[in-house]
């Protein structure tokens, strides 16, 4: 079961979240940040496995990751399923709904989670107010979209091993915006996750992974991850980086 909890008076908000440089708009102004601090009344907890929200449910509310990470599944008619990304704090979820007003993927926690929840019709009534925040709903969604075409570059176009790296220099770099290490980091995902994201079957992503061990490119433990040799893996994806 969802724990949703209301914002306190005194409690974390937009204008003084730690993660508001990656999720509101660039720039945007003090008495603006103030004003969206109104949207994010309440937080929603995701308890490890458990879903934010259920592919066809109708697109009444987007959320902005706080802590922990989310996996988006989409489900196909003959029962397969596909993983369409792998969501961090300070990225917005649900905002793929929006041609159809509905949630075209399930979102699930890989762990313990908590989100901010921002109901769709106060968002666009307060981009209609405010130019920077409706810039950045663009932003967003060209986010989307972008994401949408390396994904079909890298399950058309790159091999195994080009598609894994690429796959850890991408979660490098977003592990580096929020702060952390951009060489060491624990795998929120499992082997057989990152393979379905991939398009990759479980064998050859748990053999990729030790190749790049062999090679020195990384070194693995479990779910912790170092990447000893960025530049090898960079060589890897080449111009497709």
């Amino acid at each position: 079961m969802l724990i949703r909890t209301p914002v306190a008076e005194n409690g974390t908000r937009c204008s003084t979240c730690a993660l508001g440089q990656i999720c509101l708009p660039v720039g945007i102004a003090a008495e603006d940040a103030t004003r969206m601090d109104a949207l994010v009344s309440e937080r929603v907890r995701i308890p490890r496995g458990k879903l934010l929200y259920r592919q066809g449910d109708p697109l009444t509310t987007v959320y902005g990751v706080r802590f922990g990470t989310l996996k988006t599944v989409l489900t196909l008619q003959d029962g397969r399923s596909q993983i369409t990304g792998f969501h961090l704090p300070g990225e917005i979820v649900g905002l793929d709904g929006l041609g159809k007003m509905a949630h075209v993927s399930d979102a699930i926690a890989l762990e313990d989670s908590e989100a901010c929840v921002l109901r769709f019709d106060e968002l666009q009534e307060l981009a209609r107010e405010l130019p920077s925040l409706q810039i950045q709903i663009m932003r967003l969604m060209s986010n989307e979209i972008s994401r949408d075409h390396d994904m079909l570059v890298m399950l058309g176009a790159m091999r195994a091993e080009e598609r894994l790296a690429a796959f850890l220099l991408n979660l490098s770099q977003r592990m580096s915006t929020r702060g952390y290490s951009a060489t060491e980091f624990l795998l929120r995902m499992s082997r057989e996750e990152i393979g379905s994201y991939l398009g990759l079957k479980l064998e050859t992503v748990s053999r990729l992974f030790s190749r790049f061990a062999e090679s020195g490119f990384i070194q693995v433990k479990q779910r912790q991850v170092k990447l000893v040799d960025m530049d090898a893996l960079r060589q890897l994806v080449g111009s497709r980086c």
